[in-house]
């Protein structure tokens, strides 16, 4: 089923300069990655506070009218065995409501399992941050990893 999805994302915009951008959802932290205009690489891009929807969806708004971002892609967070838990079904709502926020935007979903312990450990192996400085960053790199295996499936 996602590999149809990806594959519909792929002839409708394949010709297009349009970018992808990259969701990490989180009740306290928002990561938000953006692709290149070819669609090859996905860059960590801002930290939001998930303070309310009210002032998280005008953030998201800007940054989706600023990059000329076609399609978001929200990392859904599957249990190790493939179900959908609670965590699942906040992420939905979330879309859900984006969508009625910015309606000409294609908003579809990617496996996020395992995206924030691997950036964890890049950060720790890469680059050797402290934890204060991963925690900074942790969350834009994890939408980062989300959206890089979408576009790698291009």
């Amino acid at each position: 089923m996602q590999n149809n999805i990806f594959n519909t994302l792929k002839q409708k915009y394949f010709s297009t300069e349009k970018r992808f951008l990259g969701i990490d959802y989180g009740d306290v932290n928002i990561g938000v990655a953006v692709s290149d205009v070819g669609r090859q690489i996905a860059s960590p891009y801002a930290m939001l506070k998930n303070k309310s929807y009210k002032d998280l969806f005008p953030e998201i708004k800007k940054i989706v009218d600023e990059m000329d971002v076609a399609v978001i892609v929200l990392g859904l967070p599957l249990q190790m065995n493939g179900e959908e838990g609670e965590t699942a079904g906040k992420v939905r709502n979330f879309a859900e409501k984006l969508s009625e926020f910015i309606p000409d935007v294609e908003i579809v979903f990617a496996d996020e399992r395992m995206t924030s312990a691997m950036s964890e450990k890049m950060l720790i192996r890469e680059f050797d941050l402290s934890r204060k400085k991963r925690k900074a960053i942790l969350d834009k790199v994890a939408a980062a990893e989300i959206l890089q295996r979408v576009l790698d499936a291009f």
